[in-house]
């Protein structure tokens, strides 16, 4: 029985000997970005229209984390950060661990190199409503002082709630959620108690028997007390890492649908790759075959790409796929990863964000599990090869009915190395709209402020905070104040799209790994609830769909993880569309 509920309302084949590429190809770009005539010369830049009818800014977002409360500044390190550790961190979670139906926020939280297993604590904050958040770590019970990176969340028991996972250095954890709002540890329960440095995670069915199970991206061996030596990088010194230093290989965990994991990292075939250093994760059917691929993004090494044989085993095609390398034959230093359709063919297409003076990816999916590199001809390579890549996403800001891309930026090295080499540490994000066959950046002026401040970001996860349909950013800055990005600019109709399978013996409750696609008219829109996208983070758990002005009757698809397809027609717009199968 299906059915749903409506609640209105709001190949040279190689790794990169560093994360570089050639010395004369830095040269061509300057350290500032690059103005739109400059990146693009026969596109306009953006649409002309700066503001909006009552002035505001086209892409309007507000930073409102002091008034709402949400105001934390996480640890990472010494001031200024001296080594690999100290800089990699910095995910977050938009997580409904209460049950109450809006969205929280989990930070992670780091250390010191001298106690990195003392840290002050991760933090959970309680949406209020209103755009008004509480601390409510100690209340809820949570209880996370080791130096924590990336976050998952999904239901790993199927009792319908959210459950948290944190990818740590050393120890990781998993906090199950409990039915009176608090959280509770069951990380030695769970099974997941070894020690490494894992740095993201996602859920994911990979053996398709209906459970959530668990992908854990590892990276380098790293002791605080004898961090590897300097070494020289194009006439600076720098702290040492990734590159001369033991990868370690990532973990996978098989849910055995009682609150307990096992590890089935050889048994499932992982470990036939050679240990990478692994920052990226999702997982996500990306062939239609109704089996999860998983999508690894590898520091300064060729990308990982998963794909489930007949015998349950998976092999790394990544090589074959495309994903594992640039056009160029070069494995990159892959950061963070958005899922998106960015040319209305149905099929999801893979962006990564990357080391400076390289380029961000964007790998366009023909189907059968082949990619094409269509960075440079999109105009994406010149325009982001003075930025360092992380948190990123494909996201309607504006609800027009197209998604934009938005990533965020910050250097590694501390200001006295990057400013001698006219580097920045401090970057402005970049939000890119497209224009026919190309990706424009959005001018500052169209944004405000927000598009114009220089950060250290890292993390970021994309939700409706306040319940007003449109997308909100969360913005996890390293040893910097979260940011809360309230959207003022959605001037469109909107819908969102949440799923409940309700099915027996079905502990994916939420449909992570489903196609959602929202039709009217002769327009087609498709999106994908995946885990692991972005940095390190975790948002919200359902599709987020801009219609333009008066869209009309909307038909609904969603193509379950197992390739079930549900229709709804006649669905209006302007609500959250909780789709139910039974």
């Amino acid at each position: 029985m299906l059915g749903s509920h409506q609640k209105t309302g709001l190949q040279r084949v190689g790794r990169r000997r560093d994360t570089f590429p050639s010395p004369n190809r830095f040269l061509v770009f300057a350290s500032r970005p690059l103005s739109c005539a400059t990146l693009l010369l026969m596109v306009a830049c953006g649409r002309g229209d700066t503001a909006t009818s009552d002035g505001t800014p086209r892409f309007a977002m507000t930073e409102v984390a002091a008034p709402s409360g949400l105001v934390f500044t996480p640890t990472s390190g010494g001031t200024p950060t001296s080594q690999l550790l100290e800089v990699k961190s910095g995910g977050l979670a938009l997580i409904d661990y209460d049950g109450d139906g809006d969205l929280d926020v989990f930070v992670p939280n780091g250390a010191t190199l001298d106690a990195p297993m003392q840290g002050p604590g991760a933090r959970l904050f309680e949406n209020l409503g209103d755009m008004k958040f509480q601390d409510s770590t100690e209340a809820a019970g949570l209880e996370l002082q080791r130096w924590s990176m990336g976050c998952a969340v999904g239901d790993i028991d199927g009792d319908g709630r959210d459950d948290l996972f944190v990818a740590c250095f050393g120890r990781n954890a998993l906090f199950r959620s409990r039915a009176d709002g608090t959280l509770e540890d069951i990380t030695d329960t769970a099974g997941l108690t070894r020690e490494d440095w894992s740095t993201s995670a996602a859920f994911g069915d990979l053996d398709g028997d209906g459970d959530l199970d668990l992908y854990v991206t590892n990276y380098v061996e790293f002791d605080p007390a004898a961090p590897p030596s300097p070494m020289n990088f194009r006439g600076a010194r720098v702290f040492g890492g990734p590159m001369g230093l033991p990868g370690v290989g990532d973990r996978v965990h098989e849910n055995l649908g009682d609150g307990r994991f096992r590890d089935v990292t050889a048994a499932w075939g992982f470990d036939a790759v050679e240990p990478s250093f692994g920052l990226g994760v999702v997982v996500l059917d990306l062939d239609g075959d109704a089996r999860a691929e998983v999508l690894v993004g590898n520091d300064s090494q060729p990308n990982f790409l998963f794909q489930r044989g007949d015998d349950g085993r998976f092999r790394d095609v990544g090589l074959d796929s495309g994903l594992a390398l640039d056009e160029n034959g070069w494995g990159q230093a892959t950061m963070g990863i958005a899922i998106g359709d960015v040319n209305g063919d149905g099929r999801p297409d893979v962006f990564s964000s990357n080391f400076m003076s390289d380029h961000d990816t964007l790998h366009v999916n023909l189907g059968g599990l082949r990619f094409d590199d269509h960075s440079r001809r999109s105009g994406l390579a010149l325009a982001t090869t003075p930025f360092l890549g992380w948190g990123c996403a494909f996201v309607d800001l504006d609800q027009e009915g197209t998604e934009e891309l938005l990533v965020f930026h910050g250097h590694v090295y501390p200001e006295t190395i990057t400013a001698p080499m006219g580097w920045r540490r401090d970057q402005e994000p970049q939000l890119f709209e497209r224009v026919e066959q190309r990706w424009v950046q959005v001018p500052p002026e169209d944004g405000g402020a927000w598009l114009s401040n220089a950060h250290r970001d890292r993390g970021a996860a994309f939700g409706d905070l306040d319940g007003d349909g449109d997308l909100d950013v969360v913005v996890h800055e390293l040893a910097g104040p979260v940011r809360l990005l309230r959207n003022d600019a959605a001037v469109g109709s909107w819908l969102r799209v949440g799923l409940r399978d309700e099915r027996s013996g079905i502990g994916n409750r939420r449909g992570l790994g489903a196609q959602v696609t929202v039709s009217w008219g002769t327009e087609t829109r498709h999106r994908w609830i995946a885990s692991g996208t972005s940095y390190q983070s975790a948002s919200a758990m359902e599709a987020h769909f801009g219609l333009g002005q008066d869209p009309g009757p909307l038909q609904v698809d969603v193509r379950w993880p197992d390739g079930h397809v549900q229709t709804l027609d006649a669905v209006t717009a302007g609500q959250v569309l909780e789709v139910v199968r039974k």
